[in-house]
């Protein structure tokens, strides 16, 4: 060692390598390579000599030569030349070892590796790369230490990148928590994993590993599968619990509840369906033992319930059978979408915190003549209701409503569909009065008739079966644009998803004629029935047709083709799509075609909103409006409802910008990033309320402005202050239905009425805990921080005084002398007072009065518990935590979302809430109210106001 201290060159030991003694070599190189770190300048000069050395195959430690050309390489830089020695130097090459060297030329192994099982993959058999076997065994070298020395998550995470899923399952197999190495590699497999071809063969080879377990987490595997695409094997195991005990038939209630969560209507179908088919096989086996000797000519006897048959045998029914059939008929419910409406339905109408004194202030702010804001506030309306089923403002305003004419009165109508959102068992009836009325004609208007057909599509969006067959009879039984306009938007969104061929050919059938207004509508209708089934999540697979549109001439198609990008990497952030939405944001000759390139962004990025701010950063600066406009809203959809710092301090300038239409877009991108944020939580959201507030009681301000600033107060509000925006199931699945709705919001610009849209993209922040019967128990658990953080904006109070400028007031010689009077004799009384000994209630009194002056407030609490089923807004699900010891145990520790209790006394009675819903006689009072647009038709009596005083009889 001290000898190595004392060098001061290597070239004594670099001459040594040209002695023809093989042990001298050995000598120099053994020294070379223990001194590569400090003399690698020197030593770079004679690689050629040590080369030539390794390439000498009679030379014994041709190894240790290459070993020694790796490590200057590796100094120099380059690293493909290093990894490629240090493959020649065979087990000298430890990659265990803790230097930099070793490190630096493991990662770039395993990069090569991934790489070229990456082509291996992609490449036909001709064009298949070899692999290096010495590569290969340096990886397997590596993937076995891990395994061995309990690195599980390592080992998963270089198998899942080097494509070996031979080793993922050993590592899952291995590790100590199965489940929850499974449940890493499916977030790994969602996060990591940007082919969409060896993701879903990561989740066959998970979903496999599962399988094989004896208790799999049924929930993970469900999630897998939906993602697969296999609603027949998750319609088994929906099946098998349901046959099984309580607790299992809790579990498929859940797995029900989350597979609904991801809106994928198509998938819930077939997996009913499954079941149907299920429970017929199974009646099928069963009818024939139970029935056999009771096959006597007298049948009707054999199907009541504990009947004495002619023959006398006694016929009783199974209660398993009940039970069976109880559940299954439990399941159907929600996996029809209609449990979770009603009780969201319920949930928004209780909990219900619109201020309606905001609409009555925009109301009274806006010029007569002004139909654009008109318009604005009539949807402002619609949003900041969604869902609650209450229509107070247009019911308390018809006249101001009549106003609304032609496309604008089909807007107003088609609103009431937004604040029925979900009301699937009196959708129909609410809109009676509006609908076109079969056989002669209705003589109607034409554009409530067509707004009360696409307010029935909002009402049944994605849950359309009760509904497709009236708005098909609807759409083949009119000549008018505008009705048609109407059926063709409400067809798309009630079977949106399904593909249904014949639905397909009537749509088809209106585009195909002459009119502009109602193919339109056809088209969108078209996308909406038939999406995912060509561009929407198809990712790769849909990279043909992409390339065909972007390089079109035409701008439309281009346009069209940045939507394609978008909804085809939807939530992936995947880079190849980034790359081309920015190439086409700097480059591309239409304002248009660049401004959706930038929006697109968004929805690529939605799963990292935390990215989205900062990609887009120096476009948000760009000196083109319309680039400045698209990044707002990539803004607003990619980080809606996470009230994420860096997105508002991006967007505060963009609200203040020259440019009409930049403000509009930054207003409405800020009141998606702030829904469901208060002033508590983030001092900004009381500033831009009250910006909001200044733009739209100015009267000199812009129209486009100004509308922007009234549907930015309906988001920030909407559905009464207790929805947000989530384009994500908690799962991380897509949300079909609201990424959809978001992608069509964003044409508002061009086409008012498709504002609506934006509703599909509403979440409610509940948490909803339901027992067996799927009822809604008493239950507390607890939000371990301060209230005020989550809790309801404050609601805004009517201004008593107006503010005036103070003149300076008039004073008489008469008043001067009666006020220097008063003041003299107060004076005296005050020190008559003073001088007088108090009396013992008086200073009782006043002491009282002091203490109660001087009680300081008392300090805010730092948790607060919450009553099932409560409010949760995202920003607060971190903090949910369980109570232990209570009467009920959830199924699945989820913050917020439908979550099924597990009773642990069940015994004792049960006490149940949430038992107020809307009120059901909306058909009489929409019939008398018939002739008035918008009017509470669509009523449903749920204001909450006091009763009348009793009477009494007054006297002086």
């Amino acid at each position: 060692m001290a000898a190595a201290v004392m060098v001061s060159s290597a070239s004594g030991l670099l001459a040594m390598l040209q002695e023809p003694a093989a042990e001298l070599k050995l000598h120099a190189l053994a020294n070379l390579n223990s001194l590569v770190h400090v003399f690698w300048p020197e030593i770079s000069t004679s690689v050629p000599a040590i080369e030539s050395l390794y390439e000498d195959e009679e030379f014994d430690q041709r190894q240790l030569a290459a070993l020694v050309v790796s490590k200057v390489f590796y100094y120099l830089g380059e690293l493909d030349d290093s990894l490629s020695y240090a493959l020649g130097a065979g087990p000298l090459f430890d990659p265990s070892e803790g230097s930099d060297y070793a490190q630096t030329l493991l990662a770039k192994a395993l990069d090569e590796y991934a790489s070229i099982r990456s082509k291996s993959l992609k490449a036909t058999s001709e064009r298949e790369e070899k692999m290096d076997p010495r590569l290969e065994a340096i990886v397997e070298r590596m993937l076995d230490k891990c395994i061995l020395d309990g690195k599980y998550q390592q080992a998963m995470g270089m198998s899942l990148e080097c494509k070996r899923l031979d080793k993922l399952e050993e590592a899952i197999s291995r590790s100590d928590n199965l489940n929850g190495s499974l449940s890493y590699s499916i977030i790994l497999s969602h996060q990591y994993v940007s082919h969409r071809e060896y993701r879903c063969e990561i989740l066959r080879c998970l979903v496999k590993i599962y399988q094989t377990l004896p208790n799999p987490d049924y929930l993970s595997v469900c999630q897998c599968l939906m993602f697969l695409g296999e609603p027949e094997t998750v319609g088994s195991i929906l099946g098998k619990l349901l046959s099984g005990s309580k607790d299992d038939a809790l579990l498929a209630f859940q797995i029900a509840f989350d597979l609904v969560e991801n809106e994928n209507q198509a998938f819930l179908l077939n997996v009913k369906n499954h079941l149907d088919t299920l429970s017929l096989q199974t009646s099928a086996q069963t009818l024939p033992s139970d029935q056999t000797a009771a096959t006597e000519p007298s049948g009707d006897a054999q199907m009541t319930d504990n009947v004495i048959t002619p023959n006398g045998n006694a016929h009783t029914v199974d209660p398993n059978e009940v039970a069976h059939a109880d559940r299954l008929t439990k399941i159907k419910g929600i996996l029809s979408g209609e449990t979770s409406i009603q009780l969201t339905l319920q949930f928004l109408y209780s909990h219900n915190r619109s201020d309606l004194l905001i609409l009555k202030t925009i109301k009274q702010a806006l010029e007569m003549r002004n139909s654009v804001c008109h318009s604005a506030t009539i949807c402002s309306n619609a949003i900041m209701h969604a869902g609650t089923t209450v229509d107070t403002f247009l019911r308390e305003n018809l006249e101001w409503l009549s106003r609304a004419t032609n496309w604008a009165k089909f807007s107003a109508t088609a609103g009431l569909g937004v604040i029925h959102r979900g009301h699937l068992t009196q959708g129909r009836a609410l809109m009676a009065p509006y609908l076109p009325q079969s056989g002669a004609a209705s003589g109607g208007s034409p554009y409530s008739e067509g707004g009360a057909l696409y307010a029935l599509g909002l009402i049944h969006a994605n849950h359309g079966e009760g509904i497709k067959q009236f708005l098909r009879e609807s759409l083949r039984n009119t000549s008018s644009e505008v009705v048609q306009h109407g059926a063709c938007l409400g067809l798309g969104l009630a079977a949106l998803g399904t593909a249904d061929e014949e639905i397909f050919e009537d749509v088809k059938n209106i585009l195909y004629t002459d009119s502009a207004v109602a193919g339109e509508a056809a088209g969108i209708g078209m996308g909406l029935l038939m999406a995912g089934t060509a561009i929407y999540g198809r990712e790769e697979e849909a990279d043909t047709l992409i390339e065909q549109m972007t390089r079109d001439q035409d701008p439309i198609l281009r346009y069209g083709g940045m939507y394609a990008l978008a909804l085809a990497y939807r939530g992936t952030a995947n880079n190849k799509a980034i790359h081309q939405l920015l190439h086409f944001a700097v480059s591309d000759v239409s304002d248009d075609v660049r401004r959706t390139a930038v929006l697109a962004l968004g929805f690529v990025l939605y799963n990292e909103p935390e990215q989205t701010p900062r990609i887009v950063s120096l476009l948000s600066e760009s000196y083109n409006p319309h680039v400045r406009y698209g990044a707002a809203l990539a803004v607003g959809i990619s980080c809606a409802g996470t009230g994420l710092s860096d997105a508002i301090s991006l967007l505060e300038p963009l609200t203040s910008d020259v440019v009409d239409f930049v403000r509009q877009g930054a207003l409405i991108a800020m009141a998606m990033v702030m829904i469901q944020t208060n002033e508590s939580y983030d001092s900004r959201v009381g500033t831009f309320r009250r910006q909001l507030e200044k733009i739209i009681l100015d009267k000199h301000e812009d129209t486009m402005s100004k509308m922007g600033a009234i549907l930015a107060t309906g988001i920030l509000d909407a559905g009464g202050r207790n929805v947000t925006i989530r384009l994500q199931s908690r799962s991380k699945h897509d949300k079909l239905t609201a990424v959809v709705g978001l992608a069509v919001f964003t044409q508002f610009w061009y086409w008012y009425p498709l504002t609506y849209f934006i509703s599909l993209a509403f979440s409610p922040t509940a948490f909803i805990g339901l027992n067996s019967d799927l009822k809604v128990p008493k239950f507390e658990f607890l939000s371990n921080t301060k209230p005020s953080l989550f809790d309801y904006p404050k609601p805004t109070t009517q201004q008593t005084t107006t503010a005036s400028v103070k003149l300076p007031t008039a004073i008489l010689s008469t008043y001067a002398k009666a006020k220097s009077r008063a003041k003299k004799e107060a004076e005296s009384k005050a020190q008559e007072k003073a001088e007088a000994p108090p009396s013992e209630d008086a200073s009782t009194s006043m002491q009282v009065d002091g203490a109660v002056e001087k009680k300081a407030p008392e300090p805010e609490p730092t948790f607060q518990i919450l009553s099932n089923p409560a409010r949760v807004v995202p920003a607060q699900e971190k903090f949910i935590k369980f109570l232990e010891g209570g009467r009920y145990e959830p199924v699945k520790l989820a913050p917020s979302g439908f979550v099924l209790l597990r009773d642990l006394k069940p015994t004792e009675t049960e006490e149940l809430v949430l038992t107020d819903a809307p009120a059901t006689q909306a058909t009489n009072a929409a019939a008398a109210t018939a002739g008035q647009q918008g009017s509470g038709a669509a009523a449903m009596a749920v204001d909450e106001e006091p009763l009348p005083p009793q009477p009494f009889e007054y006297t002086s």
